[in-house]
């Protein structure tokens, strides 16, 4: 499995250069709020969409070492979550930056001090969810209901970037329902964005609301990208993103011949290690690559460390099941992952032994 934390020829590997580098070192979670007044600003050609009970800050420390580059956004949080609930929902690691908070919600001044809560804590943007179909998100007056409302998201985007410097950006279907033409989808891209909205990211699927499930839902209605071109032709001016069904970075790039960016999640999810490849093929970036080895070099201490705070090794390990994903010995891999990574006791140790199990390609 090559050298855990050690040197070569007295140098540092460059595993170790990586964590004085990016900070990965320090293990640290941000607990104390601190405004930040100017960042730089964001390159979306690639990023990972947000999904619930996935893109927890495990797994984005865990993208974070196989991309510097690509955006990564927090799951769907909502304001009453954030404002009223017990835990801290919004701490994150250091070096998953850039970072975006994906915040679920429809009233306009709870959504605005969410917006200022956010600026403080070091987000880099907040993304307004108008595209989620859940029966739950509907009841609480958000996520894909809320196209149906235009003047009230942009009401949320005027107040929330009146109060704050960083940007406020929103991720829609291209419809819901019968509301389902691209004249109903220009006219809410038209109005939102009169309101200060500069990026918009389109699951470029309409949601059905009643009759479909969540899941199917990202599955059923059939796609139509070229819906998505169109808005880019007709607001130039915008930063247009996509999402919905695309698998790899050179489909991703056939997306950006038409538009600005390309958001990717279950496939990066299901096969995260695909991540080691985007800097240098959507960002034409040169850095060194990862192994796997290395990366799990990076994970181990990271288990630790967690598991020292009070966390727990599966919470970090399931987002890792598909880390060895098309190499020999994968399936034992997942396998001991799931049935080790919750027993008491379990650590890094865990994901070692795991990793034993697989021959290396690479």
């Amino acid at each position: 499995m090559g050298r855990i934390w050690n040197t070569v020829n007295g140098n540092p590997t460059k595993v170790q250069a990586i964590q004085g580098d990016l900070g990965y070192n320090r293990m640290t979670t941000i607990t104390t709020p601190k405004l930040y007044k100017s960042r730089p600003t964001i390159d979306h050609r690639l990023s990972v969409a947000p999904m619930l009970d996935w893109t927890d800050k495990h797994s984005r420390f865990f993208y974070r070492l196989m991309t510097r580059h690509t955006v990564l956004y927090t799951e769907m949080i909502t304001t009453g979550a954030i404002l009223h609930g017990k835990g801290d929902y919004l701490t994150y690691n250091d070096a998953e930056h850039p970072l975006v908070l994906q915040l679920g919600g429809s009233d306009v001044k709870a959504m605005t001090e969410c917006a200022k809560i956010a600026e403080q804590y070091g987000y880099d943007e907040v993304n307004i969810n108008v595209g989620c179909p859940s029966d739950r998100v509907q009841n609480g007056r958000f996520g894909a209901c809320l196209m149906a409302e235009p003047s009230l998201v942009a009401e949320c985007v005027d107040q929330m970037q009146a109060a704050t410097n960083i940007p406020v950006t929103v991720k829609s279907r291209i419809g819901i329902d019968d509301l389902d033409s691209y004249e109903f989808l220009h006219t809410f891209i038209e109005q939102v964005a009169k309101a200060g909205c500069q990026h918009f990211i389109i699951h470029a699927r309409k949601a059905w609301l009643t009759g479909l499930s969540p899941k199917q839902n990202r599955d059923v209605p059939p796609l139509d990208y070229k819906r998505v071109y169109q808005l880019k032709n007709d607001f130039d001016a915008l930063e247009i993103s996509i999402n919905g069904g695309i698998k790899s970075f050179s489909e991703a790039n056939e997306h950006l011949q038409h538009i600005d960016g390309v958001m990717i999640g279950r496939e990066i999810y299901n096969s995260p290690y695909m991540l080691v490849d985007a800097d240098s093929d959507i960002y034409q970036s040169n850095e060194a690559k990862l192994s796997r080895t290395e990366v799990i070099e990076l994970m181990v201490p990271y288990i630790n460390n967690t598991i020292k705070d009070g966390g727990r090794a599966w919470h970090i390990l399931r987002h890792m099941l598909g880390l060895c994903n098309g190499l020999a010995g994968a399936r034992k891999f997942r396998q001991h992952l799931s049935e080790c990574a919750g027993k008491d006791g379990a650590d890094g140790q865990v994901l070692l032994d795991a990793f034993s199990k697989v021959t290396l390609s690479e």
